[in-house]
Formats: C-alpha cells, structure tokens, sequence
C-alpha cells in the first residue's frame, strides 16, 4: 500500500476513525499494530514473517543484553543480534549481487564457474526496518537507554505504518515514550498533520511523477550520447525527482503520524540549500546520517585519532552509506564521490580554521564531519548571495553523483557525462522545448525556495500566512493531486 493511492485514503480513514473511538489505550495499539502489518501485507504478505523473526528477536534479544552481567555473554548476544538483522539484509538485498562478483572473481582465475542466477524477492522498506531495530539492540548492549517494557510497545515502535517501509529510521527513545501513554491528535497537530500529508503527496504526485519522471527516465534509458541541454535537463530532473519522491515520502509519513497525535523526526530540511558537502548530509535524510555517524563512524574512532584516520573513517562512512542505498557498484561510486567531496572540503577547512575552532567539531556534531556552513566565506558574514553561490555549486557538483546513483551501468553513466561535458558532438535532440522549459522552472523555484526556507519550517511558514492565501494554496495543491493521480508510481526508496 502506498500513500498515493486512494486505497490508502479510505485505509487511513479509517485508521484516525477508530484512534479516535472512547476505547482503551492498549485497544488502539493493537488497532496500529494490525493496522501496520496489515499495511505493509498489502506488498506481499509472506514477508511480514520477516518484521515477526526481527521483532521478536531483537526485543528479547535486547532485554538480555541491558540485564546480563556477563562480559562475554553480552558480546555474544549482540553477535546474534547483528548476524540475524545483517544476515537477512545481506541475503535479500545483497545475495545475488555477492553470487554475482564471486562468479566474476572466479571466472577471472580460471574457473568455469555459472550458477544458476538467484530468484530473490527484496522486501520493501528491509533496509528501514533493520537499522531501526539494529539500534535498539546496540543501545542495551552500550546501556544507553532502558529495555522497552512491553512487546506490543515494541511490536508497534518496529511496525508502526507512516515509517515502516521508507523512514524516517526511529530509534526507541523517539518513538517508544509515544507510546506508553494515551496520545490523540489535537485540533492543531491534526491540520497540521494533514497539511503535510497533502504537501508530502503533491511533491511525490505532481512534481515528482507528473512533472520530472518521464524526462529523467528519457535521458537516463538512452543509450547512445545527447547533447548537452538534453543531458543536464535529464539531471536535474532526476535531482528534483529524487528529492520530491524522498522528502515527499518522509513529509507524508510525518503527517500521516501527526494526525494519529505521534511525533517522527525530521528527515529533510532543505538539502538542496546546503552550502558545502557536510551541510548536506545534515540536510539530506537525515536519520540515515545520524545512524550512520553514532553506529558507525564514532565506534570506528572518529575524529579522535587523528586526521588520516578521520579520513579512512569518513570515507567508509560514505562507501557503506552508499553500499546500503542498492546492490550495485554505481552506488558505491555515489558514496565514494560524496566522501571525495567531504574530503576535500575538510582538507580546505583544516588548513583555514585555527586548532581552537576546529576543537569544537567533535564527535557530537550533527553529522560525521567537522565542518560547518558557517566557515565558508561569505556566509559568515552575511552576505546571502555569495551564500547562494556556494549553495548553487554545492547543488551542481551534487548532481553529479545523481548521475552514478540513477544510471544502471558504468557505461551509461560515464557516457551521460560526457554528454554533460559536451564531449559528444552531433547527437540530435531527444527532449521536447516544453520538456526542457518545465525541468527549468520547477528547479529553479525549487533552488530558491530552499534557500529562503532553509532556516524556517514549513509549518511555521504556513503559520504566518494569512488563512485565505494557505487555503488557496492548500486546495491548488489538492486538485493538482487529484488530476495528476494517474501518474502516481511507487516511492523510489521502498527499493531500499
């Protein structure tokens, strides 16, 4: 079931009907939690024996860890923990791209080796699901936070429907609380709730699928080279696409639990107005990049032995960031670029910025990188358009890693940039002036949008409208869903 889809409306409808009866507490998680599998069954059913296996693993699995007393025993718990969480990922996600390059390892050394290929079905939102429970289990072996008392409390925080299949990644103590108390929406947290549900579905049905998705899929399926407005047309549709798809999904998740009275945390704010690299991935799905830096680059050490060692961090970082959006090298690639690009801007920030300065840049900053928005020239001192400047080169150099993350092949990606580069001479037009014009527009709209809101939240910018300009905007924006209804696609991130 996904959110664009009038199956959902009458689902949800009826979900906020019965959170909303004079019915106990414990009567309206079970409601949620069947309601939840019921959600992601709506898929394919016999995987909702996968969310059981974890779920009820990892909660007595977790229990065990906080209460044993034994140094050993602790280590081998959350083994079991990890092999099981990582071991199925691996095998459904990563299964056949593992039987892949070992043929091509052993082939390579004179073994005639052809398996027969693996039919594998990926379960949607696999990645999601198991990061989320894979905190939970690393948190009670570190004691960093108590065991969830009740299993439907933890049935639920694991299955809970807005978040399942695409994120936000939740971690206990930001969910869990929610839920051993009574929660009902008020009046407000209600219209606000459904002003982001309907923001979330006109990013994803209008922008994304109705506007973008047919120029990008026209340049990234060619094969041969375009020319130059052909090819960088087909980019920045595919950057606009990717954001509407993702920060549309997240910002109706969002919503979707607001309505219920429930808080998810932010997952985008703005990316495409971050003003260096590590700005970004404060911007960019954030959940992921914060799990990512307390699961993965502190434990590794850091920033706290010393530089050479920051920068083997920060770059495994990256390639495994990479590695979990898909099983294929391009995104390893994409990772790859992106650690190129942190490295380099942090290279140029530890030559400018005095050891005073740089101290305050710890293992606690908000992403896996030392580096600020605030020490680029000219955003320090308030000069916004050169701030915009650097935001619009942090966009464009960004766009080039799209082209490894969309682009099935190697080939196809670099002969996209060479098309980029205006390498390739003589190809004839492949996208119409209209096509062109319109990925033109709502890009550019989008750049500035970003850029003035970066400091702001939607909501908050709602709140200072006058009533009858947000309830213009907010019915164009309904009709425009209704119309553009048929193009809706699935969220490119349940491949995930």
């Amino acid at each position: 079931m996904v959110f664009n889809s009038y199956t959902f409306v009458v689902f949800f409808a009826v979900i906020l009907l019965l959170h909303n009866l004079p019915i106990a507490w414990k009567a309206k998680k079970i409601n949620l939690l069947l309601a939840s599998y019921l959600f992601y069954a709506a898929w394919n059913p016999p995987f909702i024996l996968l969310l059981w296996l974890s779920t009820v693993v990892d909660f007595f699995v977790g229990r065990a860890l906080y209460t044993q007393p034994n140094k050993h025993k602790r280590r081998m718990l959350l083994v079991i923990s990890l092999i099981g969480n990582l071991g199925m990922l691996c095998f459904f996600k990563y299964g056949g791209f593992i039987l892949e390059n070992f043929v091509v390892l052993t082939n390579a050394l004179g073994i005639n080796y052809h398996p027969a290929k693996p039919n594998i079905i990926l379960p949607a939102g696999i990645s999601f699901y198991t990061f989320t429970t894979l905190c939970y289990t690393i948190d009670m072996y570190k004691k960093e936070s108590k065991p969830v008392k009740s299993l439907l409390d933890f049935s639920l925080f694991v299955t809970f429907f807005p978040h399942l299949v695409a994120g936000p990644i939740v971690r206990p103590p930001q969910l869990v609380p929610q839920f051993e108390t009574p929660r009902k929406a008020s009046r407000q947290q209600l219209m606000d709730g459904l002003l982001l549900l309907s923001l979330g579905l006109f990013m994803k049905v209008v922008l994304a699928d109705s506007m973008l998705a047919e120029t990008a899929d026209a340049v990234f399926s060619w094969h041969g080279g375009l020319g130059p407005l052909d090819a960088w047309s087909g980019v920045l549709a595919f950057s606009g696409q990717i954001f509407f798809d993702f920060a549309g999904y997240s910002t109706s998740a969002i919503g979707v639990a607001l309505c219920l009275g429930f808080v998810l945390p932010q997952n985008f704010l703005y990316p495409y107005a971050a003003i260096g690299f590590s700005d970004f991935w404060r911007r960019w799905h954030i959940t992921l990049s914060t799990w990512l830096r307390d699961y993965l680059y502190i434990p590794m050490g850091g920033n706290r032995q010393g530089k050479f060692r920051t920068y083997i961090n920060l770059m495994v970082t990256m390639l495994i960031g990479g590695l979990w959006h898909g099983a294929n090298w391009t995104f390893v690639v994409w990772g790859g670029l992106h650690g190129i690009y942190l490295w380099i801007e942090k290279a140029i920030q530890d030559s400018r910025v005095k050891p005073a300065v740089m101290a305050t840049g710890g293992d606690d900053a908000p992403q896996p990188v030392i580096a600020t928005a605030a020490m680029v020239p000219g955003f320090i001192s308030g000069k916004k358009p050169v701030g915009f400047i650097y935001a619009l080169l942090t966009f464009l150099l960004i766009c080039i890693t799209w082209v490894f993350f969309r682009s099935a092949t190697f080939g196809g990606a670099w002969q996209l940039l060479s098309s980029l580069s205006g390498r390739t001479k003589g190809s004839p037009p492949l996208l119409s002036t209209v096509a062109i014009i319109e990925v033109g527009i709502i890009i550019s709209l989008m750049l500035i949008c970003q850029y003035l809101m970066r400091n702001t939240t939607v909501l908050k910018t709602a709140g200072k409208l006058p009533w009858w300009v947000m309830g213009t905007l907010w019915a164009a924006m309904l009709i425009l869903i209704v119309l553009s209804q048929g193009a809706g696609k699935s969220f490119i991130y349940f491949q995930f």
